[in-house]
């Protein structure tokens, strides 16, 4: 045995008496040492024997507080997947509760899938039903994935790309959802670092910079609050603390802000005894600190889905300093540092009786989310989980939480599918309100129905905000409305096909359309028109993955066929020696240029104009300016035919113009996109546009694949509405 490793197993068990001096102890190192038994000689990226990594995991387990099983369950939690064991050694040995969890921590590495998108998809899914199940799947996922991002420098950047984003994708924000705020800003930063490198460097040195220009602001501060407090016979404890990277970058993005503009990066905890001290304790923050309109919130009286509950307000200092105060009691201190983790708790094997209807967001998740596309499902994830939310009432004075921005149609279908589907109208506040409505916190919201309505309209979908209104009304359609869809879907398609400038009778080619089938996973264009049609495929999300399919089949229609006439009548080419991955007519070493009003790649259709003193211009087929230029008889005889060298390895200039949704966060999620499918972006710029927001990028691809695969990942991000090609 491993001393190392040994003297790691005994401070975890010391960590865990700490907390739970009953737990079988005896049972705890027999988990250990059967762990270590199955990992064997298996070694982690870093040198360091396996066994270093459920153990590491295991301590986090018990730092949430959680319970024997849990603990058993993280030291085995690699054994089924990574090792020859299998679910009935586990159960034999240490119960099938033990082996249930390790099963559902175990992603489906076993399974051939198509594609890695859905082997995730079908990993996730199976981890949510787990966690459906039973809450501590999960809870030791998180711990699995905060203890490999802590140690993601021993990764190749590649993996360390993927691992980050897919955190801050997922872990981090069903942390958040969870209620495990310290951990969600751990995963967060942390992924950040190597998503944003950059950028997080600068943050981090500037907060040790603030650091010490503050430090006496922060101690002073802090002093002064426990000192009033506990003179107004308000016994309480302090802390302070600096607001974390990642927050403070996504703030910077959302509001076009440096780091030296962003003012409130301090806030502090105040804990009482109970609720009533509350209160108590706000009245005394505000005598001291001026409070800042409409910067107060009780999350106690209406907490958060989380459960997160506290009173915030934001105050000003003696020297115009803002910061946040948060007061709230030691329970639920302990709550939104580990949210669930903090009350679960299991007794003779059964959950809390109120535990059902508190997980019952996640069967909602898994039962809204059974026909999505991974893309869809991972949007609207991260919709559910990481929104902000608006809290408003029924009639009755019921609470019901929506993310912000959410309509009366969200409101209708949050309390039932039928009430949506027989919706004619709403009353907010006692007023008749539009569809279109935004609820705002503490709306009371009506909604009026009829047996009589034709259902819902195919405009809502444009407009409301949750991912359930949206997969219910989708539901609808795909019962009740088919041959509708499969109209609507025709339609939808074939417009986006003229949109990306493809043929439709390129689509229907009897060697094209099964491709097409096949990557859509459609077995009939009728079943692709109805879903379209229902919306549980965008046309546009159809046609950017199959767009590189009908080009290679173009392609290789047009090599064998070879007495087809080119579509630009320009001399033939003589082969000259390329510059710039240029080959000109008749022309060695000429000066090339790209023309910066189409930025061609390779893989366009290419035409080179002969400027004055500059050398040839070249320019896409397509360019507005070739299309005027070659009508003039003035400049017609300037143009002539180029081509692209075979074998390219450089990297060409080129933009795109994006319009989106305007929402915080945009841009950052474009960077993100392009870092991980490490696409080089030189130049970024934004402007809103009233409801919309255009965003502007430079990038460096080394072809047209590469550049549409771009597209294709851009159009895929939440809120984008259209990629293409800039021009001028």
């Amino acid at each position: 045995m491993n001393p190392m490793m040994l003297a790691k197993y005994e401070e975890l068990e010391q960590l865990v008496r700490a907390y739970n001096p009953g737990a079988d102890f005896a049972r705890l190192r027999l988990a250990f040492d059967f762990a270590e038994a199955a990992h064997g000689e298996q070694l982690r990226k870093d040198g360091s024997p396996y066994i270093s990594h459920p153990v590491a995991t295991a301590m986090i387990v018990a730092e949430m507080g959680l319970d024997e099983d849990s603990l058993i369950a993280a030291l085995l939690h690699d054994c089924i997947e990574d090792t020859h064991t299998t679910h009935e050694d586990v159960a034999k040995k240490f119960g099938s509760d033990v082996a249930d969890i390790v099963e559902g921590v175990t992603k489906l590495t076993r399974v051939q899938y198509t594609s890695k998108e859905e082997e995730q998809l079908a990993s996730f899914r199976k981890m949510l039903m787990a966690m459906a199940r039973d809450i501590r799947v999960i809870l030791i996922k998180i711990a699995d994935r905060l203890h490999n991002m802590r140690t993601m420098e021993y990764q190749t950047p590649v993996k360390q790309r993927e691992k980050s984003l897919e955190t801050l994708e997922v872990y981090a924000p069903i942390a958040h959802r969870l209620g495990m705020q310290r951990i969600k800003w751990e995963l967060e930063d942390l992924s950040m670092r190597y998503l944003e490198p950059v950028a997080y460097e600068e943050i981090r040195a500037g907060l040790a910079e603030r650091d010490l220009e503050d430090s006496g602001f922060f101690h002073k501060t802090e002093d002064r609050i426990r000192q009033h407090l506990r003179d107004g016979n308000c016994p309480c404890e302090v802390y302070g603390r600096v607001k974390h990277i990642y927050s403070i970058y996504r703030k910077m993005t959302g509001q076009n802000k440096s780091f030296s503009e962003v003012l409130d990066l301090y806030a502090f905890r105040v804990v009482v005894e109970d609720v009533a001290e509350c209160f108590h304790a706000l009245g005394h923050i505000h005598e001291i600190f001026t409070p800042i309109p409409g910067k107060f919130k009780d999350y106690i009286s209406v907490p958060k889905p989380n459960g997160y509950q506290s009173l915030h307000t934001t105050v000003l200092s003696d020297a115009g300093i803002p910061f946040e105060v948060q007061i709230r009691t030691v329970e639920m201190h302990r709550a939104a540092e580990y949210g669930v983790a903090a009350h679960w708790k299991y007794k003779e094997g059964v959950a809390r009786n109120d535990d059902d209807e508190k997980f019952a967001w996640i069967r909602r998740l898994l039962e809204s989310q059974q026909e999505s596309d991974t893309q869809d499902f991972f949007n609207d994830l991260k919709t559910d989980m990481f929104a902000d939310e608006v809290f408003v009432f029924t009639p009755s004075g019921d609470v019901v939480n929506l993310p912000a921005g959410s309509t009366p149609i969200d409101f209708a279908y949050s309390i039932h599918s039928q009430v949506g589907n027989r919706m004619v109208g709403a009353r907010v506040n006692g007023s008749i309100a539009q569809y279109s409505h935004v609820l705002q916190n503490g709306d009371i919201v009506q909604i009026m129905t009829s047996n009589s309505s034709n259902g819902p309209s195919r405009d809502w979908l444009k407009i409301i905000k949750s991912p359930e209104a949206r997969n219910k009304i989708r539901q609808w359609f795909k019962k009740e409305k088919r041959e509708e869809n499969i109209v609507h879907g025709r339609v939808s398609f074939e417009s986006e096909l003229r949109h990306a400038n493809i043929a439709i009778a390129d689509v229907m080619r009897d060697d094209v359309l099964p491709r097409v089938l096949k990557k859509l996973a459609f077995p009939t264009l009728d079943e692709l028109y109805a879903a379209i049609g229902y919306g549980g495929m965008s046309a546009q999300k159809a046609v950017n993955r199959i767009r590189d399919d009908i080009s290679l089949a173009t392609r290789e229609r047009k090599k064998d066929d070879k007495d087809e006439t080119e579509t630009i009548e320009l001399r033939p080419v003589k082969r000259t020696k390329p510059v710039h991955g240029i080959m000109v007519e008749g022309l060695d070493n000429c000066l090339i240029k790209f023309a910066r009003c189409c930025a061609p790649v390779p893989g366009d259709q290419i035409v080179g104009f002969i400027t004055r003193g500059y050398g040839v211009s070249v320019h896409r087929a397509d360019c507005v300016n070739y299309e005027k230029s070659r009508g003039n008889p003035e400049e017609a005889g300037r143009w002539l035919a180029v081509s692209w060298a075979p074998s390219l390895d450089d990297t060409y200039s080129t933009a795109l113009a994006i319009t989106s949704r305007e929402r915080s966060g945009v841009v950052m999620d474009i960077s993100t996109a392009l870092n991980a499918m490490k696409v080089n972006m030189t130049a970024i710029s934004a402007r809103n546009t009233g409801d919309t927001c255009q965003v502007f990028i430079t990038l460096n691809v080394k072809n047209l694949d590469d550049l549409t695969a771009a597209m294709s990942r851009l159009s895929a991000i939440s809120g984008i509405l259209e990629v293409k090609r800039a021009e001028g």
